[in-house]
């Protein structure tokens, strides 16, 4: 079940979905680079205004499983109007911005997204634009990559699989309707 939180602006309920923190793993694989599994964490906030806050963070697993460095970062904002044309801002820890836009699709909670601008620092790795699948599926957020440079064409470099993130303070408050010994509920 999706909570709609009591102070999210009425414009962002078809998105509540992707509100949280998200955690999980994927893997990296794009030319050039080494082939890799990544950690992730995803988090998706508001503020009562019309656009949610989003940030990334990926980093490199090693064979056990454990963080090794870091791989990307980006954070943005994320609007989305009347139509459920989805519209995003984000910026990325190596020096690119992007704009992008996409739609949410009116039978599930899947939104298809592609690159309309594309800006650069002089030192930023080349890049031309991408597309992007976010979908939450049985309670889950995944998402696919697809990237371009000059060189390579289109092609997927990225997906991972996030699981939400339980806060205690949502589930604390329930605490109050345990038995003082805590043994009792178990009975």
């Amino acid at each position: 079940m999706i909570e709609i939180p009591s102070d999210l602006h009425p414009d962002l309920v078809p998105l509540a979905f992707l509100l949280g923190t998200w955690e999980g793993a994927g893997v990296f694989d794009f030319p050039g680079a080494e082939k890799c599994n990544f950690g992730q964490e995803v988090i998706f906030g508001h503020d009562g205004r019309p656009f949610l806050e989003y940030t990334s963070k990926t980093w490199v697993l090693d064979a056990e499983g454990k963080p090794v460095k870091p791989l990307e970062s980006e954070s943005g904002f994320w609007r989305i109007d009347k139509d459920r044309k989805v519209e995003i801002t984000m910026t990325r820890d190596d020096g690119v911005i992007e704009i992008w836009y996409g739609e949410l699709a009116e039978a599930k909670p899947q939104i298809d997204l592609v690159t309309d601008a594309v800006a650069r620092l002089g030192d930023a790795p080349p890049y031309s634009g991408g597309k992007r699948l976010y979908g939450y599926v049985k309670s889950d957020l995944m998402w696919v990559g697809e990237k371009a440079t000059p060189e390579v064409p289109l092609r997927p470099y990225m997906s991972a699989h996030l699981k939400k993130v339980v806060n205690p303070s949502e589930w604390a408050k329930d605490l109050k309707d345990l038995p003082d010994d805590g043994i009792a509920f178990f009975r």
